[in-house]
Formats: C-alpha cells, sequence, structure tokens
C-alpha cells in the first residue's frame, strides 16, 4: 500500500530509522546517518562543504552547478531561456539555432542573470526571538522584518556580497545565508530549443524523456573568468540503475507544513483562481504566436513558463483533491492538536494558532483581487510598466533607513535590482500590448467596473486602448533615461511626465494601503501563529524534520530507480536511451529533432542513456541542479519531475515521485558528436 507521508508520520518514521528517499535539508541539518544507514556511504563535513560550494542559485528561479576551475557553470536551457532569447535577434535566433562560444572572446554576457554560491550559513534564530519575544502580530512583523533587514546588511560587504535571513519551518528557526554574488555571467553554450524542450507541452513532467535540456555559462570577476576550488568533476561512468546519487539545488517552495486552514484556500481558492487565468493566458499567448516567426520566436519563452506553471499547478490541485490524501491532512492535525491540548502549557501557549491562522485565511479571500492585481502587479502585466514601479518605488524608498524600506529595497537587494532596472534586454511593444491588455482587462473583472481604483486606472478608456496609449506614448526603453530618474530620485519621479511612470504614481498609493492592510492584519496573523506551531512541532518531535523549501540551497539523496505508473499500470524503466530520440521524432513540432541530430545520427552511440529518473525529493526550483555521485561527480542534471511528482508540493509519496535528469553520458555524447564542441569537453574532461 502507497504511503503519501505527512509531517507527524514522518518524525516517528525518522526516529525509526525506517524513512524513504524523502527530505529537502539544509546542508547545516543534513541526515548523514540516515544515508549511511540506507545506502553505507557516510557525507561527511568535508563533503558537503566541497557540494555546498560547487552548488549555484540563478536568482531567474534555477539552480546548477560549477564544472570547471575555471567558473563553467551546468544549468538547464529553459534556466538560461531568458538570456538566450535576450541575446537573439531576427537575423540570429540563438533559441532556435542554438549558441556555442568556440572561444572564451566568443562567450556573451547575459543582460540579466545573478549567480549566487552560499559560502556560509549562520544560525541567528536567538538575535531574532530576542527582538521579538512577546509582541503581538503587527508588532512582531515589524520587529521582524526591520532585524533581518539589519542582520543583512551587517552581513554584506559590498555589491559582491547577498545575504538573506532564511525562515525556516515557517519562523521556527532562522539562518543567515551569506552568499558569493555574480552578476557578469555569460553564454558558453545551448543546443536548439527543439531538443532542449523535446517533446513539448505533452510530454513535460513525463517520463519516458528525451530532453537535452542543457546550457552552460561562465561568471566572470574583473572581465576574466572566475577562479575556483570547489567544482564538480564528470564521472567517467555515469548513473546506473540503483546507484546512490545526490541532488544539491535551490526548491522553491513547498507546502508539506501547511495548515488545513491553509491548504483550503489554496484548493478552495488560490489554485481554481490561478489556474483559470493562465489558461486564460495561454490563450493569448497561443493566438500571438499565429502572427508570425518573429512574434512566437520572442514570446516562446512566456508561453513556456505560462504552461509549465498551468500543468503543475494542476497537479498540485489534483492532490489537494484527492479525498485520501487530504484526510490524512485532516487526521494528522486534529491528532497533532489532541497532543498539544493535552498538556496545559502546551494549550496556553499554542493551542490557539491553527484557530488564528484559519481566520487569517477568511480575511485574505476579502482582499486577495485588489491585493494580487494591484500589489502583486498582475492587473499590469508589462516589462514597461514594471519598470516605471521599480523607479517610483525606489524614489520613496531609498531615502529611508535600510531596516524601515520595503523588504525588495533594503541594501541587500539593491545589486539586483539595479541589475534588472538598467537591463538593456530588448522590449517588445506588440506582446506588452497584447499582456498588458489582457492583465488590465482581468484588473477589471476582479475588481467589478465601478470600483474606484479600476477608474482611476482606466479612466474612460478601454484597456486595450490604454495599453497601445502607454506603450507607445513611454520613452523607459532607454536605459539612460531609467538611470537618469532613478538617480534624480523623488525630485526626478515628481517632475516626470512619462505616461509609465505616472500610472504607477497613481496607483502607488492604492496599492500601498492594500499590502499595509495585508502585512498588518494577515501576514502578521500566519507568521505569528505559524511560528507558534513551528515550536510545538519542536517541543513534540524535536528538531528532526527537515523544514519547507524556501529556494535556498538543500540537499536530498535517493537512487537511480523505475516505478509503476498508476495510469497504465506498466513498470517504468528508469533510463531511456538516445535510440529512443530517434524512434519519437515525428518531423513536427514538438517531437521533431533538430537537423544536427538527424545528421549526425550515424555517428552517435544510440545506446547511450539519454534521461533517467531518480527517486530524490525535489520540486520546482531545482530545475538546473548537478545529480551527483557518492564521489561528488556528475552524472546528471536535473530538468523535471514525472507527473506524479507534482503533488510533492504537499507530500512526497516514495513510490512513484521521480526527479527526471539529463544523462551526463548523454551530455558528452552531443558535446562531442553533435556540437563538435571539444572545448567545452576538454574543460569539463581534462586530457
Amino acid at each position: 500500500m502507497k504511503k503519501i507521508l505527512t509531517l507527524f508520520g514522518l518524525a516517528s518514521l525518522l526516529c525509526s530509522g525506517t524513512l524513504a528517499d524523502e527530505g529537502m535539508w539544509t546542508f547545516n541539518g543534513f541526515p548523514s546517518d540516515q544515508v549511511k544507514e540506507k545506502y553505507g556511504f557516510t557525507p561527511d563535513t568535508e563533503w558537503l562543504e566541497h557540494v555546498r560550494l560547487s552548488s549555484v542559485r540563478l536568482a531567474e528561479g534555477c539552480s546548477g552547478s560549477f564544472v570547471s576551475p575555471d567558473g563553467l557553470v551546468m544549468t538547464n536551457h529553459h534556466c538560461a531561456h531568458s538570456c538566450i532569447e535576450q541575446l537573439s535577434t531576427a537575423a540570429r535566433d540563438y533559441v532556435a539555432a542554438g549558441f556555442y562560444a568556440k572561444t572564451l572572446v566568443e562567450e556573451v554576457r547575459c543582460p540579466e542573470i545573478e549567480i549566487n554560491q552560499l559560502t556560509k550559513i549562520t544560525d541567528v534564530t536567538a538575535r531574532v526571538a530576542a527582538v521579538t519575544k512577546g509582541l503581538k502580530e503587527k508588532e512582531y512583523n515589524d520587529a521582524l522584518k526591520a532585524e533581518m533587514s539589519k542582520l543583512e546588511k551587517e552581513c554584506a560587504e559590498g555589491t559582491e556580497i547577498r545575504c538573506d535571513v532564511v525562515s525556516l519551518y515557517h519562523g521556527g528557526k532562522y539562518d543567515l545565508y551569506r552568499y558569493k554574488r555574480f552578476q557578469d555571467v555569460r553564454l558558453v553554450f545551448a543546443p536548439e530549443f527543439a531538443i532542449a524542450f523535446f517533446g513539448g507541452d505533452p510530454d513535460n513532467f513525463m517520463f519516458p524523456r528525451y530532453d537535452l535540456d542543457l546550457a552552460f555559462l561562465r561568471v566572470y570577476e574583473n572581465d576574466q573568468p572566475v577562479r575556483l576550488k570547489h567544482y564538480f568533476k564528470w564521472s567517467g561512468e555515469g548513473a546506473k540503475n540503483g546507484d546512490l546519487v545526490f541532488v544539491s539545488g535551490h526548491p522553491g517552495g513547498s507546502s508539506r507544513l501547511l495548515t488545513v486552514a491553509e491548504l483550503e484556500f489554496e484548493r478552495d481558492f488560490f489554485l481554481v483562481k490561478r489556474q483559470l487565468y493562465q489558461a486564460e493566458l495561454r490563450g493569448l499567448l497561443t493566438e500571438f504566436q499565429n502572427r508570425g516567426a518573429e512574434q512566437k520566436r520572442y514570446s516562446n519563452g512566456l508561453l513556456f513558463g505560462i504552461e509549465n506553471s498551468l500543468k503543475a499547478r494542476r497537479g498540485m490541485h489534483e492532490r489537494l483533491l484527492d479525498k485520501r490524501f487530504f484526510a490524512m491532512k485532516v487526521a494528522s492535525e486534529k491528532a497533532f492538536r489532541r497532543n498539544i491540548n493535552s498538556n496545559p502549557e502546551w494549550r496556553k501557549a499554542y493551542g490557539g494558532a491553527w484557530d488564528a491562522i484559519a481566520g487569517a485565511q477568511g480575511e485574505l479571500k476579502k482582499i486577495w483581487a485588489p491585493l494580487t492585481y494591484l500589489e502583486n502587479g498582475r492587473g499590469f502585466s508589462s516589462t514597461l510598466f514594471h519598470i516605471a514601479r521599480t523607479l517610483v518605488r525606489s524614489a520613496a524608498e531609498l531615502p529611508k533607513a535600510n531596516e524601515k524600506r520595503l523588504r525588495e529595497y533594503a541594501d541587500s537587494n539593491l545589486p539586483a535590482v539595479r541589475q534588472n532596472l538598467f537591463s538593456a534586454a530588448p522590449i517588445y511593444d506588440d506582446l506588452e500590448i497584447e499582456t498588458l491588455t489582457f492583465s488590465l482587462t482581468k484588473l477589471r473583472e476582479e475588481l467589478g467596473v465601478d470600483d474606484p481604483r479600476v477608474r482611476k486606472v482606466l479612466g474612460t478608456f478601454s484597456p486595450r486602448e490604454l495599453a497601445v496609449s502607454l506603450i507607445k506614448g513611454t520613452k523607459l526603453r532607454n536605459v539612460e533615461l531609467r538611470k537618469s530618474l532613478f538617480e534624480g530620485g523623488q525630485a526626478a519621479i515628481e517632475k516626470s511626465d512619462d505616461p509609465m511612470v505616472v500610472l504607477a504614481r497613481k496607483i502607488d498609493t492604492d496599492a500601498r494601503q492594500i499590502r499595509t492592510r495585508y502585512e498588518d492584519s494577515i501576514e502578521s496573523v500566519i507568521k505569528k501563529n505559524n511560528e507558534l506551531i513551528a515550536r510545538a512541532q519542536f517541543a513534540v518531535y524535536g528538531a528532526s524534520i527537515y523544514p519547507d523549501a524556501t529556494f535556498t540551497l538543500r540537499l536530498t539523496y535517493g537512487q537511480v530507480k523505475g516505478y509503476k505508473d498508476a495510469r497504465s499500470g506498466k513498470e517504468i524503466q528508469p533510463l531511456t536511451r538516445i535510440a529512443g530520440a530517434f524512434e519519437r521524432n515525428t518531423g513536427r513540432d514538438p517531437f521533431a529533432l533538430p537537423a544536427s541530430w538527424i545528421k549526425a545520427k550515424d555517428r552517435l552511440d544510440l545506446n547511450t542513456p539519454m534521461n533517467f529518473c531518480t527517486t530524490n525529493d525535489i520540486i520546482g526550483g531545482n530545475s538546473g541542479s548537478p545529480v551527483i555521485n557518492r564521489n561528488a561527480e556528475i552524472v546528471g542534471l536535473v530538468f523535471d519531475g514525472n507527473i506524479e511528482s507534482l503533488g510533492g508540493e504537499y507530500g512526497f509519496d516514495p513510490a512513484v515521485n521521480r526527479a527526471v535528469a539529463v544523462h551526463g553520458s548523454a551530455i558528452e555524447e552531443a558535446l562531442r558528436k553533435i556540437y563538435h564542441a571539444e572545448r567545452l569537453v576538454t574543460e569539463l574532461k581534462p586530457r
């Protein structure tokens, strides 16, 4: 019988040592003894430090790894897609044709990518607790954010260092993560989109797979490739069925420790709204691509992201709609609360936390629409608008003391703010008009035509009329203008008559008001009471449970292993072969192999492993993570999970949850025999 582990069942299994390959573990809390018990290998302190320093995070929401002493970074094509697309033109479409820098001087700087290397972890729980102890919700939340900003500013030494205070167990523990920040990131290699995303949306989150979802970047310092002591070497054998493997990456966020009330909000409200919005946007973008090859070229990345997210949300929703699974969540919470209430001291300290969070979820529903569409920006889906908002808010926030600012404008975040604000990446007017028209239409639909904030935005214009006027009228494509407005501060912003800046100014008060209401009356309640639940968890079960994912570096262990497909009943083998890609090739998108592959077929060893699946516990954000063996050698590159893994947001099913990766042997075979990238092969595998 399948066993979907919940928080409280997990604790007992941890104590008994019978846990399956579950857990996205922090590096300062990794269960090495568990790995030894099951696999006979103990990751020691030196091994863990090497893996940590060899792993990187892409600020765009992905993972990667150093794979040479000269700053070479391996990640997914879809993680580097924004760079590849931004460097492309109608005449040179690197997304379609691929890119390879045959020499160092041909490596091209990405306009916006930032890479972070985690260099140090410090437990700051005691310091955070000292300033928040005894405070009620709003005061607690304000003090927490101020202290986090202080800690981050004290930690950072110049723009090359990034520091983030990370909340673990939803406030039960706080760690300070110190990163080395790299903003000079250059594109080295990317295959054609057709093979990086072979099978397209139909094959997405499926297995078997036949993708080369791969890209190589390089980080530079002082215009030279960075020199590294720690990086992953390439395995000579690759991954085989049954092998112990590790995945080091940055899972974006999981919801396994949420209360039932929070899960009900996701199931009955949030996921429904999100899927409807994304389904409509997917239709709009699909139609937009029919306008021509050029429109398809520069909207492909956006459409891919929407399709990927929509499919993921659908899988998450299905898990929460599973009555058996949800009943287990309800039963677990009831049992835990009975345990707490049986102890008078615990009942007094923690007993009311669940009901307080449930009340906050009800309040969140009331303000969800203006919070989402005004403050979170969904009503203004335009790169140019978000540039304008960043300028308006920078002018208002930067004169304040660091700890008084909105968190996204704290000193620790300013290098990233500047990089994105001053990016020279191309902006396409027709796509901007379509997405802004759509989002303004949804703003009016969700808030209502008579809402005074909607009237303030639209006036007498229709959404399309306003979108056309704004996009055609703004001059914010000019990077030098953005710099002058940023450096000119509040005076320059107030003086500006740029229509996008005028709109951002016009709605800023309303957006801030709804944000304040959310932070003071809802977020503060959720944070404070989640902290109480975390303390209750520690009181009952100790700290032997891994925290939810937070887009920070985690390490998972597992093995190369197939599974039984629930729909077909077939046993799915864990490795596919290059030959399978040619068998799957129809010559028609999305199952059309690139011409380079067809031409090279006779040179290839078709029995070479192509993709493989493992029992490692991953989630969104792990894209680009290295798969390594016990020698900390590269055997693969995570790029996806199977369809069953989508429910991993809320609980892990060891029978069928699988990570999906490109096999290291396929990477080497393709680089040598298809792309003739000998410079890269030599760097990965020095002779």
